[in-house]
């Protein structure tokens, strides 16, 4: 005779628990902070001037956490700055990996802003410095989806 033991459900405080991001690396000293956001994700940078131009993503550097061609969306704007003497910390969540390299490269894009006035001009003209608003629209009530009818029959 086997006894059905159900397993154990998730706590309302375990589900908020906040994913615990790895410190492989930390980085020591005065630093500038900017936010960059992309649909429902939410990058918090972090520039440090005396650096060897490491970018650390979630405790991960940048090529373990995404993937080339999203890492390459990502530092864009250290491209064509070229910020070679400065590291990054980013704390990124929420999202798909593509809004959050999005997020990255305009948090990126603040950072360095603050840090040095005389970017703006540069960045702006690459449009680094706009905040892409397009979210995934609600879906309405009698429709399928947001806008997506049933199929309709005469008869």
């Amino acid at each position: 005779m086997t006894i059905y033991m159900p397993t154990a459900k998730k706590t309302t405080e375990e589900k908020l628990k906040k994913p615990e991001i790895k410190e492989e690396v930390k980085f020591k000293g005065k630093y500038t902070e900017a936010v960059g956001k992309r649909k429902t994700a939410s990058a918090t940078v972090r520039l440090y001037k005396n650096g060897n131009g490491n970018i650390i993503v979630n405790g991960m550097k940048i090529n373990q956490y995404f993937t080339n061609e999203l890492a390459a969306v990502a530092t864009q704007p250290i491209k064509l700055i070229g910020a070679k003497e400065a590291n990054f910390s980013v704390v990124v969540r929420g999202g798909g990996k593509s809004g959050q390299a999005d997020a990255v490269k305009l948090g990126i894009s603040r950072v360095l802003i603050k840090s040095d006035k005389d970017l703006k001009t540069t960045l702006k003209a690459k449009d680094f410095l706009t905040r892409d608003s397009r979210k995934k629209e609600r879906k309405k009530p009698g429709l399928k989806r947001a806008r997506r009818a049933p199929q309709w029959s005469k008869r």
